[in-house]
């Protein structure tokens, strides 16, 4: 089963990176599939250690998924990686052993097997509620925008929106406001890069 967590990674300097992650679960080991071209996937090849992070802090799914904020953390106790200060709980990772991620594919995921060599909790996680998830399903549509058309993105988030104003909280509503402004600038961005290429292909100017 895959359980949504925020995957915390170190470079090589110590350097943190945060990044939502469903990782599948096991009581011993956890297994990792990020994509090959991501900071999550060469951090963990490099440094060999990760936190998996269980929280229920939409804004922090949010924002790690869509810049490279770094939430307020602590150190591990038993790995150089970090652990979120509003998490409810955290398993500490090393890696074992990576499958795949060899063919140069961007696009592919590789499976990395970590063993928990550690864990701390800080309070009871209850569960998303309908608006936490909402929240959370609209975060991941953020981050495929490039392969779904605009009115189809559009209607998603009228339908999250709407989830999140009968049943989220004033976190969730900020966090699903982030989201719109995130996704509205980036269709403008891509539109406007579309239209620039067209300009310069028909030798007209992009105005």
């Amino acid at each position: 089963m895959i359980f949504e967590t925020i995957l915390s990674t170190v470079d090589a300097t110590g350097t943190p990176n945060f990044a939502p992650m469903g990782v599948i679960w096991g009581e011993a080991m956890m297994t990792v599939r990020p994509f090959t071209s991501t900071t999550t996937y060469h951090n963990l090849v490099m440094t060999g250690v990760a936190v998996a992070n269980v929280t229920d802090r939409v804004l922090d799914f949010v924002h790690t998924a869509l810049s490279d904020v770094s939430p307020p953390h602590f150190p591990g106790r038993g790995v150089p990686a970090m652990v979120l200060r509003d998490a409810c709980s955290w398993f500490e990772l090393r890696v074992m052993r990576i499958e795949g991620g060899n063919g140069g594919n961007p696009h592919e995921r590789a499976n990395v097997y970590c063993r928990i060599v550690g864990r701390g909790r800080q309070r009871d996680f209850v569960g998303f509620n309908r608006g936490q998830a909402a929240v959370i399903e609209a975060a991941i549509l953020a981050t495929r925008l490039h392969l779904y058309p605009w009115e189809e993105v559009r209607s998603a988030l009228q339908r999250y929106r709407q989830i999140v104003a009968k049943t989220g909280g004033p976190e969730e509503s900020e966090a699903m406001a982030y989201l719109e402004n995130y996704v509205e600038r980036w269709f403008l961005a891509d539109k406007a890069a579309v239209g620039t290429k067209v300009g310069t292909k028909m030798g007209t100017s992009a105005d």
